[in-house]
């Protein structure tokens, strides 16, 4: 087990029982050492989808009453939603997740009461948690009351002051439901401001939807969705609801950075925190600082405190997967909209529906406007972490490394390291690989002037990594 670039992640076989209960122990142990949370003090536990996530949510809440907690049961809820009651009551959290990662493997989020654990956390609960692991582990499981109603109805006030009322009337959008634990608050939202909400697709089976690489048969289902149902938009969510996905008319999904950059324009933000990963065009698209962070939501987290920190305001934040983080107080349509330092998926989806109707333009259209780089990206799956880590630095080590592996395909402009390896090339195109922060896999992310272009040296990128990972002679751990 290790933290990700958002919690705890592994297989369902290495998290179930011992160590569920052991890194829940550790957790509340650091936070009581810290002064964070007191003996009796309540702990929230939610859960998504997964068949595997509410054995794991009875471990935590079971190792909670045992070190003098007064757990709280959540259910089956939106991470988001969890986080927000966790910080109107300050209270710490946890979420039993895998977000988007297969049913095989599952996680757990750690919220302070505070919000999102920092990198600095992770470090003291893993060190707890290998002390701890030395002797024996109490597994048993518990119960707890349940504030699943209380959770939702919190969540429902928030984000009924973001739009004026009525707003999306007139919107035909369907809402694909699969195994989101956003599915039903998804759509009360959406029913709130007036569109015509079309459930599609909805599963008692977990499936793990990427929306930061969603997959050709999820892309040929939404199509023939938006065809057959005359939508306006298709909106959806990952399995534990705090990465949006969102499609247009034609049913092709928008990228998450760019629903992100919807999101910054329509709460004027000045300051916009997001990962080496989004869009290079990001900071010629608004009238905004543009703060560039590694992958993951600690690191756009410790941005958005640092601008806080140096007196800005209007802080916000986004994620390549369009999970947008709130860091102060905006104004809205019907109030003030407070802070959400963690992935919320609502707020970019309601974002991009607004400016649909205020554009009184198809989304394709409104996309197409905002005249970014094309970008694609992808993945290829099973390559352990340190094989990973081993290519990084290979290819890290000099220029010959990096000109071998990319074939001269055209030679390397500039490179960055803030997370992975970041390549302009001399033609102006980007390619980018990382080794993944949540599942064993090697990620890669291309732009270039056109999306035939983009899609073409994605094919490539991956192309090369799986060339790699085939070869029995490539001398890196393989």
């Amino acid at each position: 087990m290790k933290f990700g670039t958002s919690g705890l992640r592994g297989l369902v076989v290495d998290l179930e029982g011992r160590t569920a209960s052991l890194y829940t122990t550790a957790f509340v142990r650091h936070l009581l050492a810290a002064g964070g949370i007191r003996a009796g003090d309540p702990v929230l536990v939610g859960h998504d989808f997964r068949a595997s996530s509410p054995g794991i949510a009875a471990t935590c809440i079971g190792a909670l009453k045992r070190e003098g907690l007064r757990p709280l049961a959540c259910g089956a809820v939106a991470t988001p939603a969890l986080a927000l009651y966790g910080l109107n009551i300050g209270a710490a959290s946890l979420m039993v997740t895998g977000s988007h990662i297969p049913a095989d493997r599952n996680g757990i989020k750690f919220y302070r009461p505070d919000g999102e654990i920092g990198k600095q956390d992770e470090m003291h609960i893993t060190a707890i948690a290998a002390e701890l692991n030395k002797g024996e582990v109490d597994c048993s499981p518990g119960e707890a009351p349940d504030r699943s109603a209380e959770i939702e109805a919190l969540f429902l006030e928030r984000n009924a002051i973001v739009l004026p009322p009525g707003a999306l009337s007139g919107l035909i959008v369907g809402l694909y439901q699969h195994s989101t634990v956003a599915r039903d608050l998804l759509g009360k939202v959406l029913k709130t401001y007036g569109a015509e909400v079309v459930a599609l697709g909805r599963s008692d089976r977990f499936i793990p939807v990427d929306t930061e690489a969603v997959s050709p048969e999820t892309i040929g289902l939404l199509r023939s969705w938006a065809r057959e149902n005359k939508l306006d938009a298709i909106v959806s969510a990952d399995g534990d609801g705090d990465r949006p996905l969102v499609a247009d008319e034609t049913g092709a999904p928008l990228r998450g950075d760019l629903l992100g950059l919807m999101t910054a324009r329509f709460l004027d933000a000045r300051v916009v925190v997001t990962p080496v990963t989004s869009n290079s065009g990001i900071e010629k698209a608004g009238d905004f600082r543009v703060v560039r962070t590694k992958v993951g939501s600690p690191f756009v987290i410790a941005a958005m405190l640092s601008a806080l920190e140096g007196n800005a305001d209007a802080v916000m934040g986004f994620e390549a997967n369009g999970g947008v983080l709130i860091g102060s107080e905006f104004p809205v349509a019907a109030g003030r909209l407070g802070p959400l330092p963690t992935r919320d998926s609502f707020l970019p989806v309601l974002a991009a529906l607004f400016n649909a109707i205020q554009e009184k333009r198809p989304l394709s259209e409104i996309a197409a406007g905002y005249r970014l780089p094309f970008a694609a990206a992808g993945r290829h799956e099973n390559v352990p972490g340190e094989a990973s880590a081993a290519l990084m630095a290979h290819l890290r080590n000099s220029d010959g490394n990096l000109g071998g592996f990319l074939k001269a395909r055209s030679p390397v402009a500039a490179k960055s390291e803030i997370d992975g390896l970041r390549m302009t090339l001399a033609d102006g195109r980007i390619m980018h690989f990382r080794p993944s922060g949540n599942a064993p896999e090697m990620r890669c992310y291309v732009e270039a002037e056109t999306q035939e272009a983009a899609n073409t040296l994605l094919d490539q990128g991956l192309g090369l990594i799986r060339e790699w990972a085939g070869s029995k002679n490539n001398g890196l751990c393989l």
